[in-house]
């Protein structure tokens, strides 16, 4: 379906007036705000554990309140609906109500993650103008203090600095404004790109809940459900995929998680008796690793779900032997699509797919690099539009003229195929694509070939500059512990022996101990590429 273009805009690009209409017909958009949500949780949940942090907790009731509490400490100190407020918190209890409460107060929480520092943090401040910086204090022998000094020195619009674990020391008054808009922009989330300075990606109230409520629909959550956040509770799949709200939403509890690694989320797990989590490939190897020779109890785990990078259909099949659950792979980003696989596909489509979106009117376009479509089931870029996903980044017009169509697709810069079934499989990133004298290599092709070595335990494949060919492949493999060791020859002979077409069978192999990654898991190629001067 064509539409006309929306009107441009520096800050916020909104949805054709039409389109608006048609998804809240449809009953996507419901004209409900955070403030009302929560609210509703705390009449409905009301003394049910919502939040466990250590021996801490909050429940539904008591998280309602702290919202207007913080929303009322902001204001006092004169934060305004619509001011930007950078928030950095790690795993803690308190990220609930700061948002929550920033969400109350119409204000507009921009997320960062617990290990950025001043090039990002004063790169998001100055982005925004934001007024206000809320931090942890110490976390993990980090003085976030030191950093705030520093990025309030360059930025002149930042006032605040907050300490959200002193929030609450000093009494204060509720704030339970109503004048804030489901149709306005909640927070600001960052891009999931793993190179350069993220992007700022601006969600509204009805976009958001409308995804929260159809994944914690589409994944069963209920009361019962006690949700580990064992990746950073800032980031887009924790939060709402279902996430952190999504299992508030169905009046579940939520454990916050300090770390990731087994050593602190099997204990938790076990005395929670956490039944869902959410890891990202490099960590669902570890688990898988770990498991086998763990003393906890991980039998309450029901639901492991991976999503942030493609996980290798090897390594997918060994969840539910290793782990006793079952495997849900999520594909999404922050902008917007979300795609699921469901409780009752068939184990085919759980290990081999990455799901398929959970709106009907999520439209899904694959087409190749003059914007063509390509065949059923070829490989191609992926464009997508629907009612959760943005029209534009956050003051970034010259961006958004590249990364959307005229007609509002966004060009999510990822290479998939559709099954007759609607499920995606996730062949690689566009700029992963290795362009060897003319051939194109799937950098995840040949990766999933690679994981099946049994000796191998993670691996990522990068383009090597040529002088000839333009670009050659350099795989970086990590062995497992204990595994006997492997040549560069040995490895090429596996991937050869795969079937795979010579000239995709990796030019260099290299061995190492540990890969670069983002703050929330993925493999940074970019600095791998940058090991040892390949670009």
């Amino acid at each position: 379906m064509s539409e006309p273009a929306a009107p441009p805009s520096t800050d916020f690009t909104p949805w054709p007036a039409a389109t608006a209409d048609r998804y809240r017909a449809a009953g996507y958009w419901q004209g409900e705000t955070f403030s009302a949500w929560l609210h509703g949780l705390a009449a409905r949940f009301g003394d049910r554990v919502a939040v466990v942090d250590g021996q801490r907790r909050w429940t539904y009731a008591e998280l309602d309140e702290a919202a207007s509490r913080t929303a009322g400490t902001f204001e006092g100190l004169g934060v305004s609906r619509g001011d930007r407020v950078v928030v950095q918190l790690p795993n803690i209890g308190e990220f609930l109500p700061v948002v929550l409460g920033l969400f109350r107060l119409g204000a507009l929480p921009v997320f960062t993650l617990p290990s950025h520092r001043r090039a990002e943090i004063g790169h998001l401040a100055a982005a925004t103008d934001a007024v206000a910086y809320v931090i942890p204090g110490v976390w993990e022998r980090f003085d976030y203090h030191a950093l705030a000094a520093e990025v309030r020195a360059a930025v002149p619009s930042l006032r605040l600095v907050i300490d959200a674990t002193a929030l609450g020391q000093e009494p204060s008054e509720p704030f339970d404004g109503t004048d804030v808009s489901a149709g306005d922009v909640a927070f600001l989330q960052l891009s999931g790109g793993s190179t350069g300075l993220p992007k700022l990606i601006p969600r509204t109230h009805d976009d958001y809940l409308y995804s929260v409520r159809a994944s914690a629909e589409i994944c069963r959550l209920s009361s019962d459900t006690v949700y580990l956040v064992a990746l950073p509770v800032a980031h887009n799949f924790t939060m709402s995929s279902p996430g952190v709200l999504g299992v508030l939403h169905a009046g579940g509890r939520v454990v916050m998680c300090p770390a990731p690694s087994p050593a602190v989320a099997f204990p938790l797990i076990a005395a929670q008796r956490v039944t869902m989590t959410a890891l990202v490939p490099p960590l669902a190897l570890v688990w898988l690793d770990a498991a086998a020779g763990a003393t906890d109890d991980l039998s309450s785990l029901e639901l492991l779900q991976v999503g942030g990078a493609r996980l290798a259909d090897e390594a997918a099949a060994r969840v539910r032997p290793v782990l006793g659950c079952a495997l849900q792979q999520v594909f999404g980003m922050a902008e917007g699509l979300v795609n699921y696989t469901r409780h009752d596909d068939p184990p085919e489509l759980v290990v081999g797919t990455q799901g398929r979106p959970i709106s009907p009117d999520d439209e899904i376009r694959i087409v190749d690099s003059a914007d063509v479509e390509v065949p059923a089931g070829t490989v191609g870029h992926l464009l997508t539009r629907g009612p959760y996903t943005i029209r534009g980044y956050y003051r970034a017009a010259e961006h958004n003229a590249v990364a959307f169509t005229a007609d509002g697709f966004y060009r999510t810069g990822d290479l998939v195929r559709q099954l007759p079934s609607g499920h995606l499989v996730v062949e690689g990133r566009a700029k992963d694509q290795i362009n060897r004298g003319g051939e194109k290599i799937a950098a995840e092709e040949v990766e999933n070939h690679l994981l099946a070595h049994p000796a191998v335990l993670d691996a990522s494949i990068v383009a090597v500059p040529d002088p000839v060919l333009g670009e050659r492949s350099c795989a970086y493999v990590i062995l497992r512990s204990g595994a006997p060791a492997l040549t560069a020859g040995q490895v090429r002979a596996f991937v050869r022996s795969r079937g795979l077409a010579a000239y995709k069978v990796p030019d260099r192999v290299e061995f190492v101990d540990s890969f670069p990654q983002t703050a929330v898991g993925k493999v940074s190629k970019a600095r791998l590429r940058h090991r040892e001067g390949l670009s």
